[in-house]
């Protein structure tokens, strides 16, 4: 019995079906529709994934004039992709692929079979069917996902070793499952793990990196986390991350820095730029690790931390700007810290002009790195926080802080000083730019003032 959440999605795809009835082929719904429609959470779809026995071009006659934006991108690899209204489908050949051993591409070929094309999918809760075109749509589940997904159980569909052979970035969407779907991993599947992991060096970069992205923008990601730390596979395409796990000293104590990274991770809003920077804002704490008179310290692995970040984003091919905001953010994790301190109107000036656009995020940082399980000093953190944040409002609020910039440009600067364009005028404005965060905006006439006394003192110095 098909529950009655699926009939929204029968309904749409009904004009397709028929067509697909009249040619004499046979259409499947497939993939995570199947899965999440099973548990209840689709609210809304607009992608949709379909499998059947027809060929390419078999597919583009059955769907003439009945669907738009047709691309053929894919067709080499038996996929026509289409729209139906404001419905994306992707409409596939039955096919087996797999990857040869030194290849990053795979090699494709078709198939009459669906029990085939559902044995190449990853795992058992993603490899059932719905027929479109039986008379009655009916779910087809050879490899028995439905009992794995009300188990809490992830299984391949075929041997782990068949399934991460194929296609070795599964391994790391093992993870990301594990930690929706509060999944625990077959004994079989960790073994192969432990035997295939190195595998993953066939795969390009981006395909790791967009499946990381995947797991750390879920809500829950830790499962995943701990899932790749404690398998080989996060030291064979993250090892700093793995690097973590610091040998306690016997003595001088400190607190796991793996386990307190993962709990900032899943502090933090699920927002990419956010969780990146959680996962990296101590990964250099194991090269800057030093034990002296007063115990283990880590200084300057903010320092290192952001260098080695952007390393890390680079080579997993992050794009440029997301890689120097996740560094920025990286190298002023520890910057609030001084305020419980005190902190005069030039430190929160020079706060948040070096935050700019990271402001939010910084902050948000700042208190899920605070993982510490003594309430007394959780709660002292926060307050802090807040005092500063109204601190800032009120700042901006008199002061428009989040404009602040000298009342002369290069321009009116050269004018004054009667100097052409040269190193000098961006030393001018940086002396501006340095006496307004001290001192709060200056009015023209006091930063024309300024900026003469400034300069009789570079002739002189001359």
């Amino acid at each position: 019995m098909i529950p009655n959440r699926f009939e929204p999605v029968i309904h749409t795809l009904e004009p397709i079906a028929a067509r697909f009835t009249e040619r004499g082929f046979r259409l499947y719904l497939v993939g995570g529709i199947i899965r999440d429609l099973l548990l209840g959470t689709v609210d809304d779809f607009t992608d949709v994934d379909l499998t059947t026995d027809a060929e390419p071009d078999e597919i583009r006659s059955a769907l003439a004039g009945l669907v738009h934006s047709v691309n053929r991108a894919g067709e080499r690899f038996g996929t026509i992709a289409c729209s139906l209204q404001d419905l994306r489908l992707e409409i596939t050949t039955h096919r087996a692929e797999a990857y040869v051993d030194t290849s990053r591409k795979p090699q494709v070929t078709f198939s009459t079979s669906l029990q085939d094309d559902l044995a190449r999918r990853d795992f058992t809760i993603n490899a059932m069917a719905l027929e479109l075109t039986a008379q009655e749509p009916r779910l087809i589940d050879p490899y028995h996902g439905l009992e794995d997904l009300l188990a809490h159980r992830l299984r391949t569909p075929v041997s782990p070793t068949t399934s991460f052979s194929e296609d070795p970035l599964r391994m790391l969407r093992a993870a990301r499952f594990i930690a929706r779907f509060d999944l625990v991993p077959e004994s079989e599947l960790i073994a192969t793990i432990e035997q295939l992991a190195p595998r993953l060096d066939i795969l390009s970069r981006e395909r790791i990196r967009d499946e990381l992205n995947r797991l750390l923008t879920i809500p829950n990601p830790t499962p995943g986390l701990q899932f790749l730390v404690n398998t080989p596979l996060a030291s064979n395409f993250l090892p700093a991350l793995a690097n973590l796990r610091l040998e306690q000293d016997p003595v001088h104590h400190h607190k796991d820095v793996l386990a307190h990274t993962i709990a900032v991770v899943q502090k933090c809003s699920p927002r990419l730029r956010l969780r990146l920077a959680a996962l990296l804002h101590d990964i250099a704490k194991p090269k800057t690790r030093e034990i002296g008179p007063d115990g283990v310290t880590f200084h300057f692995h903010d320092v290192v931390g952001a260098r080695m970040a952007t390393a890390i984003m680079t080579e997993l091919r992050y794009p440029k700007e997301l890689t120097q905001e996740v560094a920025k953010l990286v190298a002023l994790h520890l910057r609030f810290h001084g305020y419980e301190n005190g902190w005069t109107d030039s430190a929160v000036r020079r706060y948040i002009r070096d935050a700019g656009e990271l402001y939010d995020d910084l902050n948000e940082l700042t208190v899920c790195d605070a993982t510490t399980r003594n309430q007394h000093k959780l709660q002292a953190m926060t307050r802090r926080m807040e005092e500063f944040k109204q601190r800032v409002v009120q700042l901006q609020e008199s002061e428009a802080l989040a404009s602040l910039r000298p009342p002369l440009d290069g321009l009116a600067i050269m004018e004054l000083l009667q100097i052409p364009p040269s190193p000098t005028v961006g030393k001018a404005i940086a002396f501006l730019l340095e006496t307004e965060l001290e001192e709060g905006p200056l009015p023209r006439d006091q930063a024309i003032e300024r900026l003469l006394i400034w300069w009789q003192r570079q002739s002189h110095d001359a």
